[in-house]
């Protein structure tokens, strides 16, 4: 059993190094302020105040669980190592060499969270995919897209809810923006945007010729109040349209849907899920907000007037990954050269792999 004691003790030290990275002592403390705030009588006054801090308080108190418990099962495990006698009792010994690799896989995806430290790494994400060059092939890649990131969600735990589609000319979607919700969603997630490559056999032209299409997939931070950066309205743009597709409930009744361009970025935002234009305009408004401080965090800007709009076409020599069909299956990141060959399971949502190489590639940065 030499070397099982060998993994304990590696995963031991990992896991020990893991735990002053994300400073577990300052989370624990962090979390008890928030406790503090959430007894007082007068808590609940701010209802919109109060429910972010909540939400807060619940993240940390998760992350906290994680990391303790974590720290527990290896003392457990350590502890019951010399009581393991394969020789006299094989079959409990090949038990519990099962438990140390399920506790070192466990570990592996746990220290994922420990490249997770930036501002918002912590928050839910707003995901957007829109369509780009390639006609209805592009439609219906960005009809994919979407889909992959909800079946994602779903397979990781995350919640999700649709606040903006726009459906194809005749197949697939525009555009569709969806709010995955669940602690550390947007650190996950954020380094999907960019530029997606589909190359297929078209089901769309009597040739069946082999085609490329494109999609942009942006990928923004759900922002709490505190966060919020002052926005000129004169800076804004503000147009409402007719709601469709599956998520407007005044779907061709009623100018309810709401666009928002930030006209000197060029930053644009809309949705059409709420119940009245109204709502629409102030969830529109939510998601501006955290496009705009993405977007001084990555330029490190410290005013709006310092950024720029970003013009990048939805094209041909700007993707970051391709999704091949033909004449083979492949799903190739062209910044980490991560690979995956069975496409379809990573556009049903298997983007674990993708996701967690896209993490550890950037952190090394």
């Amino acid at each position: 059993m030499h070397h099982v004691k060998k993994q304990l003790e590696v995963i031991a030290e990992q896991v020990e190094v893991g735990i002053k990275t994300v400073d577990l002592e300052a989370l624990i403390t962090e979390k008890a302020v928030l406790d503090e705030q959430i007894n007082r009588p007068d808590f609940w006054d701010d209802s919109t105040k109060a429910q972010e801090i909540s939400k807060s308080a619940a993240v940390l108190g998760e992350e906290i669980k994680k990391w303790e418990a974590m720290k527990m099962d290896v003392e457990d495990l350590l502890g019951m190592l010399p009581m393991i006698h394969p020789e006299e009792a094989p079959k409990e010994a090949e038990e519990y060499m099962n438990m140390v690799d399920q506790l070192e896989e466990k570990w592996k995806s746990l220290n994922i969270a420990t490249f997770l430290n930036d501002k918002f790494d912590r928050r839910s994400a707003i995901v957007s995919v829109y369509c780009g060059l390639g006609g209805k092939d592009a439609q219906d890649f960005t009809q994919m897209l979407s889909r992959m990131y909800l079946r994602y969600a779903e397979k990781v735990g995350f919640t999700t809810e649709v606040l903006d589609e726009a459906l194809g000319d005749e197949v697939g979607l525009k555009q569709m923006t969806i709010a995955i919700k669940g602690p550390f969603a947007y650190g996950y997630l954020k380094h999907e945007n960019g530029i997606h490559r589909l190359i297929r056999m078209s089901p769309f032209n009597a040739g069946n010729t082999r085609e490329t299409s494109f999609a942009r997939v942006e990928v923004v931070p759900e922002l709490q109040f505190e966060d919020h950066v002052e926005i000129n309205t004169e800076d804004l743009r503000i147009d409402t349209y007719r709601a469709s597709g599956a998520g407007g409930q005044h779907v061709n009744t009623t100018d309810s849907a709401v666009r928002i361009t930030h006209v000197p970025t060029g930053a644009v935002v809309q949705c059409q899920n709420e119940r009245s234009q109204a709502q629409n305009k102030e969830r529109a408004m939510q998601m501006l907000q955290g496009k705009l401080q993405q977007m001084l965090h990555e330029k490190q800007a410290e005013t709006l007037d310092d950024l720029k709009g970003d013009k990048t076409e939805i094209a041909w020599g700007h993707q970051i990954r391709t999704y091949t069909l033909h004449p083979y299956t492949l799903v190739k990141d062209h910044r980490t050269n991560y690979e995956e060959k069975n496409a379809q399971i990573v556009l049903d949502g298997g983007l674990t792999g993708m996701v967690e190489a896209n993490i550890e590639f950037f952190n090394r940065q």
